[in-house]
């Protein structure tokens, strides 16, 4: 059976949640492997609703196994907040539908407060553009082996020992930007208290999603953010704190890379960004205006208006080579209706210099100068297509030019936020 890994290929928001639920179907188990509560996937399953933040997506059907692997960074208490929410919406999340791996950090209060104090601290032109949700000062403490993880929480010594050190590193830094110390036995008795609360969903995930693969059940791997936002590959130092190209999927459940069949890219047919950083197509103008109000531009977990752009066919050739992916799914297409000509970004003007990629170096990446490509747009609708015969002739033409200049072939084409309306061109769980 073939397992799919699901990454944006641009800087997040691209329309995963309903491809990861369209695809999780007819998947078995479905597997979050990086990223917080800060990425938000909105589904819309008959007219309902869903915004998911640390859910992986499957949790709304039925017969499904949902996985919060190692790599992700967890908000114990916004988890069963969450967990509440669905409940209330008639979804039933149980650990026979829900696990947790046992090696997962987690994302305590102190995290967040240092979160929002460094970047109240941030001069202008410094700040990240966080969501201040504690996601980097957990991933900073894992690195640093000071986390306190979902295991420590079964046993009072090791948590309080847990604590203890990472109390020997925060405390010095909240001295320094001026925040009260931990109230060492307040944030104790808060995680012994949500403890008997998490510690049902908790398992050896590396050992159950090896078990599966054995057993030929198909498995869905959900990424958060978009590649652009990668700690390594992304536009550095205005990324997430994790890895989110395809690769760390592996890695964050704990299964080897030869798991992974296909790798299907997100990809919005247009070009956003929320908070900081570079944004080589930005439109500062009326067709930016009209994108963000007919994509209904704003981001799920913060609410910020998203800045909009054209099309940028260098930065998603560079992601789907470093994600190795194999095919894209084209997103809110329908966004593009009306427009009497449209852009395609295809290369750079550096310093009177063509490029072809995007440099590494943040001066660099500031100077670039989009060189584009006008395409003639349609004036039909393309909401709710299901098929290429549904679609404008310049609606296919734009769909063909994405493909050759990224050099990546359209396996899903969507035309609506609803799950049905998404024309196949190639089914990634075919074996």
């Amino acid at each position: 059976m073939a397992n799919v890994v699901v990454v944006g290929a641009q800087w997040g928001d691209e329309g995963k949640g309903k491809i990861v639920d369209w695809l999780s179907e007819r998947a078995d188990v479905i597997a979050r492997f990086q990223g917080g509560h800060n990425a938000g996937h909105t589904l819309v399953i008959d007219s309902k609703v869903y915004k998911l933040h640390a859910l992986p997506s499957g949790v709304v059907r039925g017969g499904k196994l949902s996985v919060i692997g190692n790599g992700v960074v967890l908000d114990p208490w916004h988890l069963m907040a969450e967990i509440e929410t669905v409940r209330e919406q008639g979804v039933e999340i149980t650990p026979d539908r829900l696990m947790i791996a046992e090696n997962t950090p987690l994302i305590l209060p102190i995290h967040g407060e240092l979160d929002r104090a460094r970047e109240e601290a941030a001069s202008k032109g410094t700040k990240i553009g966080t969501t201040g949700r504690g996601i980097g000062p957990a991933y900073e403490d894992k690195v640093g082996r000071r986390s306190v993880r979902v295991a420590d929480l079964g046993d009072d010594a090791t948590l309080e020992a847990r604590v203890d050190r990472a109390l020997q590193h925060h405390d010095p830094l909240r001295r320094g930007l001026g925040i009260a110390p931990v109230d060492r036995e307040a944030l104790i008795a808060r995680l012994k208290e949500i403890a008997p609360q998490i510690l049902p969903y908790a398992g050896p995930v590396w050992k159950v999603m090896n078990e599966k693969r054995r057993a030929g059940k198909r498995i869905l791997f959900e990424g958060a953010q978009g590649a652009l936002l990668d700690i390594d590959f992304g536009t550095y130092p205005f990324v997430t704190s994790s890895n989110v190209i395809a690769g760390q999927a592996a890695t964050g459940v704990g299964i080897g890379p030869g798991a992974i069949d296909y790798v299907l890219g997100i990809v919005k047919a247009y070009t956003t960004r929320v908070g900081e950083g570079p944004f080589p197509t930005e439109l500062d103008d009326a067709d930016g205006q009209r994108l963000g109000e007919r994509g209904h531009e704003f981001g799920t977990t913060t609410g910020r208006k998203r800045r909009c752009g054209w099309f940028d066919a260098v930065l998603v050739r560079q992601t789907c080579a470093i994600s190795g992916i194999n095919g894209i799914s084209l997103t809110k297409l329908d966004v593009l209706d009306g427009f009497e000509t449209l852009k395609i970004c295809t290369g750079y003007d550096l310093d009177g210099h063509r490029l072809d990629y995007l440099p590494t170096a943040a001066d660099q990446q500031a100077r670039c100068v989009p060189v584009y490509e006008e395409l003639p747009g349609w004036s039909e609708s393309t909401e709710g297509a299901r098929s290429w015969a549904d679609l404008p002739a310049n609606a296919i033409k734009y769909v063909r030019r994405v493909e050759e200049l990224i050099r990546c072939p359209v396996a899903l084409l969507s035309t609506s936020p609803e799950r049905d309306d998404t024309i196949l061109v190639t089914d990634p769980f075919a074996d």
